[in-house]
């Protein structure tokens, strides 16, 4: 890690993370936190390629962004309510480690709680899938790649809200 990144990540860690609901004016910056992302680096880059948050995903589903300082995003998710599935969840390359996805898990569980929502699916990169099981989830399968847009397995993991 660079020292300017380790800066920025210390930083991050000091500051206070708000959550809010995301707006469509903040379409382009979470596309450019998608398209950015280091996990989707390699074989995994394709699936990613061209992808774009579009202010019309972002006005019909449950998404919410977690910011910084300066309104920085720090990383967002997207929460399907019928079915109960995270459909999007990114956390910026530089705050990785430092609880912002922690913080974006618990908020989606308080939202599907109020929602009367009782276990959330997720399909998980495959390199998240750690991530996800120390935050309580629980593996229940493996999704069959699907090319050309997936071209590995997933991970199926829930996570319990009540």
């Amino acid at each position: 890690m660079s020292a300017h990144m380790a800066g920025a990540a210390r930083g991050a860690r000091a500051e206070a993370v708000g959550i809010r609901r995301a707006a469509a004016r903040d379409a382009k910056r979470l596309t450019k936190l998608v398209r950015g992302s280091r996990a989707y680096e390699g074989p995994y880059a394709p699936m990613i390629a061209g992808y774009r948050v579009g202010p019309d995903y972002i006005e019909t589903h449950d998404v919410f962004v977690a910011l910084g300082a300066d309104d920085r995003v720090l990383g967002f998710y997207a929460l399907l309510r019928a079915p109960a599935e995270l459909d999007l969840m990114f956390v910026a390359d530089a705050t990785q480690g430092l609880g912002v996805g922690r913080l974006l898990i618990e908020h989606m569980i308080g939202e599907a709680r109020d929602a009367g929502i009782q276990a959330v699916r997720i399909v998980s990169h495959p390199p998240a899938e750690g991530f996800y099981l120390s935050v309580g989830a629980r593996r229940t399968g493996t999704v069959p790649a699907n090319p050309p847009a997936v071209m590995w397995d997933r991970p199926e993991l829930m996570i319990q809200v009540t």
